[in-house]
């Protein structure tokens, strides 16, 4: 069965260990797995996490915390659980089926 499974995220961190997870854990190919943000915003998140964690000000150029990062998986097989308890397991705030 068909499907895209969509999880949101609120740090880039987590995005990027869901997307690692999806790829190794579940055999997803890398070319399946989509990485954007939620809305219009350039955006690492909404909360800072890893390397995006400093005490200063935000320099010049550096993307903003503004919104989710989406992270999309199109799912060729029959049990798609499996990929939805890997992108909570990340850190998902959200996750749905389309």
């Amino acid at each position: 069965m068909e499907s895209t499974i969509i999880g949101e995220f609120d740090t880039r961190r987590g995005a990027e260990l869901a997307v690692e997870h999806v790829v190794q854990e579940c055999g997803v190919p890398r070319g399946d797995v989509f990485v954007q943000p939620v809305g219009d915003a350039n955006t690492v998140g909404t909360r800072p996490a890893g390397p995006d964690v400093k005490t200063a000000p935000a320099p010049e150029g550096r993307q903003k915390l503004e919104g989710l990062i989406e992270v999309s998986v199109d799912f060729h097989g029959d049990a798609p659980e499996k990929i939805v308890e890997v992108l909570r397991s990340a850190g998902a705030k959200f996750v749905r089926t389309k």
